[in-house]
Formats: C-alpha cells, sequence, structure tokens
C-alpha cells in the first residue's frame, strides 16, 4: 500500500500538469503591463520587464513559469503569480507550488484591482490544476491588498492560510514633507553629526546628488553602480551581482529595459568626480522600492549609504507620484531603520488548495523542519564568526 507522502512524490506539481501552468515568456508582455497598471498592489520586482530578466538569466532564479487568470471572455489577463514547483524550489518531494523568487524580496501576485475575487479564485483554481496541494507564497505583504484578496476567496472555500514566518520591514510615506520626516526620526543630534560628514565629505570635492531616468543615462550610471558594490563587502563575499555571468546579463538587461518605461532610476551620490554611493530604485505604480545600495568603503567614516539614503528620501516626498516606498530591507536593517520609520509585516505564508488535506500537513511539516534547520545553521555561522 502507498501511504500518503510516498503519493505525493509520485506526483508532485510538476510533468503533466504542467499544461495548468505556462512559462512567463508565453505570458503576452503588453497584457502583463496592462495588468501591472491595474493591480490591486504594487509589485515592482515582478514586473514583466524585471521578472522576465531574472527567469531568463539570474543565478539560481531561472525557468519560473506562471499561474495566469483571465476573466470572463478569456482573453484579458487579471492575474499572474510567477511559481515553481516545491521540489525545485527546496528538495522537497511533495505536491506544491512556490512563488517564484525575484531578485528582489517582495513576491506578492499581481491581481486586477477590477476583478480581485475572480483573479484569485481562478490562481487558486490553476494552482489545483497543476496538482498541487498547497501554494508556498514567499515575502509577501501579509496586510497587502493581494494576500487580503487571496484571503477573501479561501474564507468563502472554507480554506486559511498558515503563516510560516514573518518580519516587520521598513518603508517610507512620501507624502510627509522629508525634512520634518528626516528631523523627527534621526533626532537634531543625529542630523547635526551627518551634516558634519558631509562638510568633510566636501572636502574631496563638491558633494552632488544624481538621479538617472532616462535610457541614454542610465547604462552608465548602472556600471557605476555595479563597480561600487562588487568593491565593498559583497564583493569580498563574492555575491556582487557582476561577479556571476547571470547575475550580471539580468541586471544589464533588467534596468535600461523599465528605464523605457519610466519604471527604474539609478541614484548616486558624487564627491567631486568620485561617486560614492549609488542605488537601484524601482517605480511601479505610486510606490517606490530601493532595490540595492553600493559604496566606496574608502569613504565609510562619512556615511555614504545614509547620506544617499537621506538624499533620496528627499527626491521621494518631492515626487508628487511617489505616495511610498518599501525598503525591501532585512527586518533591523541596521542603516535604513532609523531613517525610514514607517513599517509593515512581511512574510511566508502556506496556502491549502484543499479542504481537509492530509498532504498539506506533511508540507506544513516540512517546511517547518527545514526553517528550523536553516536557523540552527546559521545559528553556528554567528557563533563561529564571533
Amino acid at each position: 500500500m502507498v501511504d500518503i507522502a510516498q503519493q505525493a512524490a509520485i506526483h508532485p506539481a510538476s510533468g503533466d500538469a504542467m499544461a495548468a501552468r505556462v512559462p512567463l515568456a508565453a505570458i503576452d508582455p503588453g497584457q502583463w503591463r496592462a495588468l501591472a497598471q491595474r493591480a490591486i498592489e504594487p509589485n515592482g520586482y515582478y514586473l514583466p520587464a524585471w521578472e522576465l530578466a531574472v527567469s531568463a538569466t539570474a543565478r539560481g532564479r531561472t525557468n519560473a513559469s506562471a499561474l495566469p487568470a483571465f476573466d470572463g471572455t478569456s482573453t484579458r489577463l487579471i492575474g499572474l503569480m510567477p511559481v515553481i514547483p516545491l521540489w525545485h524550489a527546496l528538495k522537497i518531494p511533495l505536491p506544491a507550488l512556490v512563488s517564484a523568487h525575484p531578485y528582489g524580496t517582495l513576491c506578492s501576485p499581481l491581481i486586477d484591482r477590477g476583478a480581485p475575487i475572480e483573479a484569485a479564485t481562478q490562481l487558486l483554481q490553476r494552482a489545483r490544476e497543476c496538482g498541487a496541494h498547497a501554494l508556498v507564497l514567499n515575502d509577501v505583504a501579509l496586510e497587502g491588498a493581494a494576500m487580503t484578496a487571496l484571503e477573501q476567496v479561501l474564507t468563502r472555500d472554507g480554506l486559511r492560510p498558515r503563516v510560516l514566518s514573518s518580519y516587520i520591514r521598513a518603508s517610507l510615506d512620501a507624502t510627509q514633507d522629508a525634512e520634518t520626516l528626516l528631523r523627527d526620526a534621526l533626532g537634531t543630534k543625529k542630523l547635526k553629526e551627518l551634516r558634519r560628514q558631509r562638510h568633510r565629505l566636501e572636502e574631496h570635492g563638491p558633494v552632488a546628488f544624481d538621479v538617472a531616468r532616462r535610457p541614454d543615462e542610465i547604462g552608465p550610471a548602472l556600471e557605476t553602480f555595479l563597480q561600487l558594490e562588487a568593491s565593498g563587502w559583497k564583493g569580498k563575499r563574492g555575491t556582487a551581482l557582476v561577479q556571476h555571468a547571470g547575475d550580471a546579463t539580468f541586471i544589464r538587461r533588467a534596468v535600461p529595459a523599465l528605464a523605457e518605461t519610466a519604471q527604474c532610476e539609478i541614484i548616486t551620490l558624487r564627491a567631486g568626480t568620485t561617486p560614492v554611493a549609488a542605488g537601484i530604485v524601482l517605480r511601479h505604480q505610486d510606490r517606490a522600492f530601493f532595490f540595492k545600495l553600493g559604496i566606496d568603503e574608502r569613504f565609510a567614516r562619512y556615511s555614504p549609504g545614509v547620506q544617499l539614503t537621506i538624499e533620496l528620501t528627499r527626491h521621494l516626498c518631492a515626487d508628487p507620484a511617489i505616495a511610498s516606498a518599501d525598503s525591501t530591507a532585512s527586518a533591523d536593517h541596521p542603516m535604513i531603520n532609523p531613517i525610514w520609520r514607517g513599517r509593515f509585516a512581511v512574510g511566508d505564508v502556506l496556502i491549502p488548495l484543499r479542504r481537509h488535506d492530509p498532504v498539506v500537513a506533511l508540507i506544513h511539516a516540512a517546511l517547518v523542519g527545514l526553517n528550523a534547520a536553516h536557523e540552527a545553521a546559521r545559528g553556528v555561522v554567528r557563533r563561529l564568526r564571533k
């Protein structure tokens, strides 16, 4: 007799069930862009130019497919969830699909604000048609509009999502006055110290904050960022984008493509002609996403990353098109948390697709066990570093 675990391993969410999901590249880009503009919740990391570049070349993130949802005529895209099988994601041989992780820590799916319940219903049904017993959504905004739509459908169907892990992430309310925000966040004493550091930085040349937006200017700005990122601790650890051919190809493809639609900009802080810090910022609807930061560590005593983030704060608060910004940073990030004092919850969520399904319990137990093993390993690494 074959037990539940053996059945799940024999029939993972792959193989013959692939018909219910399609390659990302098969999604009409015009439809995808239109859906992104109508999305109930912005996610710059699931814009087509970004996610297609990630899935095509980025290290460890290739070959994602899509769960699409269409309106009643089957011609208008109303939902999109990039996914990979649980086996490909975590080597767990159980029938589940996992949100495809873009470069950037947000996997909230794109759901049409005009038909959120219909879109969420179809996305869950698509996953069932793949043979999946559960969806694992990593790094979703737990109280975001996309998760709310999915929860409404689950409640209607007598199902309940399970939060596997969560943390609080920094964000910026860009509708505020920047100077008031910075004064309230950092205090007079810290701002005075940062002004002193900026004056010291000016000894190396006039300090200027530049924003590259146009396709013709964003290419050189991107190369400056890549050089700065590789020159610091990420380069020493071997995790800088430019150090891996696939990652370098992805970022050099995605950034210019998004610049064509005014959805990406590169910010740079210079002392004279020397770039001391740079960052990549994505834009989707009225939200900005602070993707990555690189600094010249020769100028570390002047806090170039903080100086750049302060200028970015002023830049975003002065832009009427931007209402908020997601730091996309880890919990308790030492640089950005003291500056951007807004907070929202991000987490990993297990979504069961069938009622009273014992396979979901197996999937949950496997994920909890894997997470515990990872935490134990990280604890060992931290102790060794001490």
